[in-house]
């Protein structure tokens, strides 16, 4: 009798804590949706001025097709600056994919903009716990994270920039907009012989890229129809990324496309360019 009363004890207290694991897990629905791979590096891409998702669809898709990843969200930064996630990164996938989507996409003010973009990398870092990143951006994206670098870049609380890839920047202004054709220059260093206001307040940003190891890879494109743009920006504004950053990168590569397939809204849209941000970013 003694035993048999022991024996109902020990599955009682079995039970017990059998109830209690049960319980603790699904008070915490979203445990699985958190990462801990500390060798994961996420990949953001940002439209430009006006862009959307479809601004970033083919370079993503190509890259998921090369066998990149298998994880892309969508962090969709609404008009009051909060950001809402779509999609899930595993903790065992080491390249996950994050598209920004502004839905005040035509918004100038690159303040706000650099603000936006660190709302972003907090929101993926405390729900993925993910420390390194790269940063992938077309035209006007440029100059947004530009100015979030200058603001944020020795930011400790955010992530860490490896590797960066500017397309088409609008570094040193935008054609018919703050530039004439072929008003501005560069020299060999990248410094333009005419500077606007943007790019002033962007002068000191190779301190902040100094001795972090950063690689970058600028591609810009031209027409070749005598006007030295991709029809939007001159090839001199997205150049001048060269004399804002110095010798402080890690490594610095400017990458020219020429032809049709080299205008400014096409340059995402071109396999070539593509294939050579995932050689750049992923080595696939």
């Amino acid at each position: 009798m003694r035993k048999r009363k022991s024996m109902y004890v020990l599955l009682i207290v079995v039970l017990s804590l059998l109830c209690n694991a049960g319980c603790q897990t699904q008070s915490n629905p979203h445990h699985q949706s958190k990462s801990t791979n500390k060798h994961q590096i996420v990949t953001l891409f940002m439209h430009g001025y006006g862009g959307t998702e479809n601004s970033e669809k083919f370079m993503v898709n190509q890259a998921v097709k090369k066998g990149v990843t298998h994880d892309v969200v969508k962090a969709i930064v609404d008009s009051n600056n909060q950001v809402h996630l779509q999609g899930h990164i595993s903790k065992n996938e080491l390249n996950p994919i994050v598209e920004i989507i502004f839905k005040d996409n035509k918004n100038g003010n690159m303040l706000q903009n650099a603000n936006r973009i660190k709302n972003v990398l907090m929101k993926v870092k405390d729900t993925y716990h993910i420390n390194e990143y790269n940063f992938v951006a077309h035209s006007m994206g440029n100059l947004s994270f530009a100015y979030f670098m200058k603001n944020d870049g020795h930011n400790p609380s955010l992530p860490t920039l490896k590797k960066e890839v500017n397309i088409a920047g609008t570094y040193n202004g935008v054609l018919n907009l703050n530039e004439k054709v072929n008003e501005i220059q560069v020299d060999q260093n990248g410094k333009p012989n005419k500077m606007n206001e943007d790019y002033k307040n962007l002068l000191g940003l190779k301190d902040i890229y100094k001795g972090k190891q950063i690689e970058v890879l600028n591609i810009y494109g031209d027409l070749q129809d005598g006007t030295h743009s991709d029809g939007k920006v001159s090839n001199s504004s997205s150049r001048s990324l060269k004399y804002l950053l110095g010798t402080s990168p890690k490594t610095y590569k400017e990458s020219k496309y020429t032809g049709l397939s080299a205008q400014h809204s096409q340059l995402h849209e071109n396999i070539q360019v593509a294939n050579e941000i995932i050689k750049f970013l992923w080595n696939k």
